[in-house]
């Protein structure tokens, strides 16, 4: 799993949508744009209490999702296995030839793309 800085993010990225507008925002303003707590009161108006708790249970309703789901894992499972494929195929394509080095480079191109999509 990665860091817990990348999980949020990811969390975020994946399931941000299920969240309120003010969840979204206090939620991406704290961890995305790094302000603290404080920063975040002094512009909303709210405590830094009011604003921990609205966190909270943002990231509380984005992991019950992945819980749920398991989206995010997949993918990361997803990535770790295309970047295995990868690393055999870059030797494969070093000790191969011709017509089997040509295939073999198409497919790393193949799998380049399902990484930009």
């Amino acid at each position: 799993m990665p860091d817990e800085t990348v999980w949020r993010t990811m969390l975020f990225d994946f399931y941000g949508e299920l969240l309120t507008e003010k969840q979204r925002e206090y939620f991406d303003l704290h961890y995305n744009s790094d302000l603290s707590l404080a920063e975040i009161a002094e512009s909303s108006g709210i405590s830094r209490q009011g604003v921990w708790d609205i966190i909270r249970r943002a990231e509380a309703i984005l992991r019950e999702t992945e819980e749920k789901t398991g989206l995010v894992a997949r993918f990361q499972a997803q990535r770790e296995t295309l970047r295995g494929v990868e690393g055999k195929l870059a030797v494969l394509e070093r000790i191969t030839e011709g017509e089997a080095q040509k295939l073999t480079r198409e497919i790393m191109d193949c799998l380049n793309e399902l990484k930009q999509a």
